[in-house]
């Protein structure tokens, strides 16, 4: 089975599919329209600059960031904090239960958007846990973000 998903560390590997899951991000509001700046692609090909919330795991929402809150979002990263909520999939992922681990947040590496090419984009997620982590996860990992 193929999922879609925003981003994969290089470590983890895709787990079964399930009905729960994390909000998408935040409807980006008029101040956070895209401008010229460097933005970061949603899960539904959306452009945004500073969400709320961001989904990790497209395909099946056992993954997402919330209560992001940024210090900075910049041209060639963006810095910010928030809770990444995650499923346990325990006994499986469509009983397992969600729990949040803070984490410092990066958006980093920006390129090219292949489906605008005039609008740049972060094509990496970094995040480091700060205390407890979900067990299959490192403390420091990295995402490489779809398109």
């Amino acid at each position: 089975m193929s999922l879609a998903v925003a981003a994969v560390p290089a470590s983890a590997s895709a787990s079964a599919s399930s009905s729960a899951s994390v909000p998408a991000s935040a409807p980006p509001s008029a101040a956070a329209q895209p401008r010229a700046g460097v933005v970061v692609i949603d899960c539904f090909s959306k452009p945004q600059v500073r969400p709320e919330k961001y989904l990790i795991a497209c395909g099946d929402g056992n993954s997402g960031l919330t209560e992001l809150k940024w210090r900075d979002w910049g041209r060639s990263v963006a810095r910010g904090s928030g809770l990444n909520v995650v499923n346990d999939c325990k006994p499986n992922c469509a009983a397992g239960k969600f729990h949040s681990y803070p984490v410092e947040v990066a958006f980093e590496r920006p390129a090219p958007w292949p489906k605008n090419p005039e609008q740049r984009r972060y094509t990496h997620l970094r995040l480091v846990f700060k205390d407890k982590k979900p067990e299959h996860l490192e403390q420091d990992v990295t995402y490489r973000l779809w398109p």
